[in-house]
């Protein structure tokens, strides 16, 4: 029942009403997402925590990679002339 008065509600708004309406679903659709516990540990975790993990993530990253050559830091490189 209530299935169809919305149907029948929704027929009767324009685009503006319907977008918003739109809006509003992808509001409740992403709050339903489950967060992660990863995710949970970023909201609940001190400054101190989030360092520590991020320092243990970086030293996981590779070390053989290559860098920017260093004309990419020299700032006169940026600018054209």
């Amino acid at each position: 029942m209530l299935r169809k008065d919305i149907k029948k509600a929704l027929d009767k708004l324009n685009d503006e009403q319907l977008q918003k309406i739109a809006d509003l679903m992808d509001s409740i659709e992403f709050q339903s997402i489950e967060v992660t516990p990863s995710a949970r540990f970023w909201q609940r975790a001190t400054p101190v925590e989030r360092a520590r993990e991020f320092r243990q993530w970086v030293s996981q990253l590779p070390k053989n990679g290559s860098s920017l050559p260093d004309e990419a830091f020299n700032r006169d490189t940026i600018y054209a002339e």
